[in-house]
């Protein structure tokens, strides 16, 4: 059985040399921060994911956890990871000292994030829906509950959920009948049960800080009458410490294809006097609060895909170094060699590992920008809102289609649990529909972050532009002309797609978003293609230099991969999106 180890390399390259980590250091607000640091930083975490983190992950998937009378047990080892988890500080890195946490750049959280979900998806679930939630009370919440809550979520002592999803209201926020009434005392009552909550009961943390939408007896129908509660498993005494335990009790527990590791919680609130909650921001502004950690939680599922395909690859190349089946195709010695010598075992591996590098890239890359928009960047800003929806809508779909090529490396016994391949594949499926399925991300793309900008279409224009000048600048190299031939040919359909969208949305909204998963699939392969061609250009120039770092080599492999096996689709993603509308509603209701 293979162990997970962070691919240090390729995130340092990543952060240095594309992401840009020494700028980002030097912006306002960082001046702690250094690319010396962020070495140390990421080989201590990379300890802590192989050492602590690894070990417990199919402990996790094989024995999940025990709720009993509303009260849940997490599986053996996980108590014990968390707490080492707060106590070395790995919780309060991107969060502001203000409330005790160390203030790292997000593009710093973002690599070492990448190592909780690839080492233990299920574990890194509790510190991701906590950041969300420090997230959402850091921007939206009075100063009083900031003081009283965000130190001890900041430091891990206290973890952190949101509620949003009801069992008659999904994708449709607007049919929550969750209700919340004032007291009078500037405290509200709230009702009503939640379902999907991920981590919303456990015994890792003395306190759990639920975020809770819900409506106000007077409030208007619809997205526009839903208000956003903190509502705390203890409630706080005045002192900071710990009071009577409110009136919310966790009903049950999924069963679920994956994350066994991860207690996800049917919330009850109120069945007796009422669930104490504090009102966060205005009345009736919930959603729009709930969306500053929707946001951040969309880029961290987006992580997922990446982490869930990295660990997938590590375990397929292990047994593809290990296993020993018959002799390659034209290898004439007779000698049985390992599969990794047969030519689809070498496909797929290379597969996983280009797409996984370009996903990686894409995810730092858009972490990146959200530093520089900190800093008051405003384009930086529209660059993460345009790709917000890909990094987690793309990666997501390829972690799973790369943890399932994992396993076929495999064969037969890639099935079998006991090889552990299969946990990776059950794992990665919830990517695709927690936070936001990928026809949401994708609905979110075409609609808002195109058809309904400000200038329609502007975003992808400028970034369609910045892609173009890459293309052009590597036409005619020796080394990269047929990556920039491939990348050209990329850029052309995904801006023929865009332009289609915007010409087309007002007349026929529907044709549109019947091939918005498509053109989501589009933009991540095209951006992840110029990402990864960038970085080959960058391996080029090493190589040219003369070192001795044979990473540049592999690099320049991965991305000519890359360019050849996946910006071909981009032509059939455009192809679908500009001509498949109309098949799609083809067939009546009465014949499906």
């Amino acid at each position: 059985m293979s162990t997970y180890i962070a691919p240090i390399r390729d995130m340092q390259f990543v952060l240095n040399e594309v992401a840009g980590l020494e700028e980002i250091c030097a912006l306002p607000g960082n001046e702690e921060c250094s690319v010396d640091l962020v070495e140390s930083i990421l080989d201590e975490a990379a300890k802590f994911a192989t050492g602590v983190l690894d070990p417990i992950n199919s402990v996790g998937d094989r024995t999940g956890h025990v709720c009993k009378d509303g009260v849940v047990t997490t599986a053996p080892g996980f108590k014990e990871a968390y707490k080492l988890f707060a106590e070395t500080g790995w919780n309060s890195m991107p969060f502001s000292p203000e409330y005790g946490g160390q203030g790292l750049p997000a593009v710093v959280s973002m690599a070492v994030n990448e190592m909780w979900k690839g080492a233990n998806m299920a574990f890194g679930l509790c510190p991701m829906l906590t950041g969300g939630a420090i997230e959402a009370i850091a921007h939206h919440a009075s100063d009083e509950l900031k003081q009283k809550y965000l130190p001890k979520m900041v430091e891990g002592t206290w973890t952190g959920t949101m509620n949003l999803t009801e069992p008659n209201a999904g994708s449709d926020l607007a049919a929550i009948s969750s209700k919340a009434k004032a007291v009078g005392d500037g405290t509200y009552l709230v009702s009503g049960t939640k379902i999907f909550i991920t981590w919303g009961e456990h015994d890792v943390a003395e306190n759990i800080v639920h975020l809770v939408l819900a409506r106000l007896p007077d409030a208007p129908p619809g997205l526009k009458g839903i208000s956003l509660f903190l509502v705390p498993k203890f409630l706080v005494n005045d002192d900071g410490s710990l009071g009577k335990r409110n009136d919310l009790i966790c009903a049950s527990i999924e069963h679920k294809l994956g994350i066994h590791g991860s207690p996800t919680a049917v919330m009850s609130y109120g069945e007796n006097e009422g669930a104490v909650g504090y009102l966060i921001g205005e009345e009736n502004k919930g959603i729009g609060y709930m969306f500053t950690m929707m946001n951040h939680a969309r880029v961290n599922v987006g992580l997922e895909g990446v982490g869930i395909a990295e660990r997938a690859y590590q375990h397929a190349l292990w047994y593809a170094r290990e296993r020993v089946q018959g002799a390659p195709v034209g290898d004439k010695s007779g000698v049985k060699k390992t599969i990794l010598h047969h030519p689809d075992v070498r496909r797929m591996l290379m597969d996983i590992k280009s797409r996984t590098e370009a996903m990686r890239t894409l995810a730092y890359y858009t972490a990146a920008n959200i530093d520089r928009a900190h800093a008051g960047n405003a384009a930086a800003q529209a660059r993460v809102d345009l790709l917000t929806p890909v990094v987690k809508g793309w990666s997501t779909e390829q972690g799973v289609e790369l943890s399932s090529t994992a396993l076929q490396v495999f064969g037969g016994v890639g099935f079998v649990e006991e090889t552990g391949a299969a946990q990776y594949y059950r794992d990665s499926r919830i990517t695709t529909i927690y936070e936001g399925t990928t026809a949401i991300q994708a609905n979110d793309l075409v609609g808002r972050k195109l058809a309904r900008e400000k200038v329609p279409g502007a975003a992808m224009k400028t970034l369609i532009a910045e892609m173009s000048v890459t293309a052009q600048e590597l036409e005619g190299h020796a080394q990269l002309g047929g990556i920039a031939g491939h990348l050209k040919n990329g850029i052309n359909a995904l801006s023929t797609a865009a332009d289609w969208i915007v010409a087309n949305y007002e007349s026929n909204p529907q044709a549109v978003h019947a091939g918005s998963v498509p053109f989501l699939k589009l933009t991540g392969i095209v951006v992840g293609g110029w990402l990864m061609a960038k970085s080959a250009a960058i391996a080029v120039k090493h190589i040219a230099e003369g070192t001795t770092d044979d990473y540049y080599k592999a690099k320049l492999a991965t991305a000519n991969y890359f360019a050849a096996h996946q910006l071909p689709f981009a032509a059939a993603y455009s192809a679908e999106m500009t001509g498949g509308a109309e098949s799609v509603f083809a067939l009546p209701e009465n014949l499906f």
